[in-house]
């Protein structure tokens, strides 16, 4: 199983960008999916979660109605749209994969991870 991020750059504050996840190595049908991010010298921290069909998504508190976490299975490939950003957002950003049904919220749950996408928010 290999994950792969993309689209992170530097943009200003109320822009947007859209991540992308690419997975190979497994069908991406049969694993929930899921997106953190870790700011420099702070733990990891949970984005956004969604289902093996994406029927159900899950978001923090605080990317609620600016963020969208989606995924098209066919393409074995799951995005992060996200707008108004925030100099606050500024982070890394890695996307996750398990082996289940139900999402988490917990990076312990998720056995394989990207390698990350940085983001970087100027005020």
């Amino acid at each position: 199983v290999q994950l792969v991020e993309s689209g992170g750059g530097l943009v200003q504050s109320g822009g947007s960008l859209r991540l992308s996840c690419e997975g190979s190595g497994f069908s991406s049908k049969y694993y929930a999916m899921g997106w953190f991010r870790q700011a420099s010298g702070t733990e990891r921290e949970f984005v956004a979660h969604i289902t093996t069909n994406g029927g159900s998504t899950y978001y923090a508190d605080f990317v609620k109605g600016r963020f969208t976490i989606s995924r098209v299975n066919a393409k074995n490939t799951m995005y992060l749209q996200m707008n108004s950003l925030k100099p606050e957002d500024t982070a890394v950003y890695y996307c996750a994969a398990r082996n289940d049904l139900a999402a988490s919220a917990l990076p312990s749950d998720y056995a394989y991870w990207g390698q990350g996408t940085q983001v970087t928010v100027s005020s």
